[in-house]
């Protein structure tokens, strides 16, 4: 048995990069796939008490949906919670040396924080509720209705029956 889990709560170091893999998208089109960093954060104090931090850079990739969730929402600075795998590839470069990345290719993305800290409401994302406005304080508020308290009918309650007498 193996697991390949991932869980990071971090914010993004960079707008996400969109591109689309051509032809391989059976329901026609192409498939969309985005790319960006996130950093999470250690903080701890050393052995002379003095506070620490130590950031980690992560490479996420995200496909399909979460490729549009991205695309439409995710810009620098938002928080963002991530479940996915770790992946490794490897390639060759230019000078032909072997190169490897590290990869966390997304399961399951959320996006933290209140909506008015995610720079992806200010592109035409999704946006905050308008504030409900108070009412003048010259208008009297509404009566509140009246509701008439009328008896429940009375219930046949056994009292030596011993199946009633359960805690729950």
């Amino acid at each position: 048995m193996s697991l390949n889990k991932v869980m990071l709560i971090g914010n993004v170091g960079k707008d996400p990069e969109i591109r689309y893999l051509e032809g391989n998208n059976p329901a026609g089109g192409n498939t969309k796939v985005a790319q960006f960093t996130l950093a999470t954060t250690e903080r701890y104090r050393d052995r002379s008490g003095e506070l620490r931090e130590n950031t980690e850079w992560h490479n996420i990739v995200a496909w399909r949906n979460n490729a549009d969730v991205a695309e439409k929402y995710i810009r620098r600075g938002t928080q963002l919670y991530i479940e996915g795998r770790i992946r490794t590839r490897s390639w060759t470069d230019q000078t032909g040396n072997k190169r490897y990345t590290t990869e966390i290719t997304v399961d399951n993305l959320q996006l933290l924080g209140k909506r008015s800290d995610n720079p992806g409401a200010q592109q035409g994302g999704y946006s905050a509720p308008a504030p409900a406005q108070a009412a003048p304080s010259y208008q009297q508020p509404a009566p509140a209705p009246v509701v008439k308290n009328t008896p429940a009918p009375a219930a046949d309650i056994s009292l030596d029956n011993p199946e009633d007498d359960l805690p729950f």
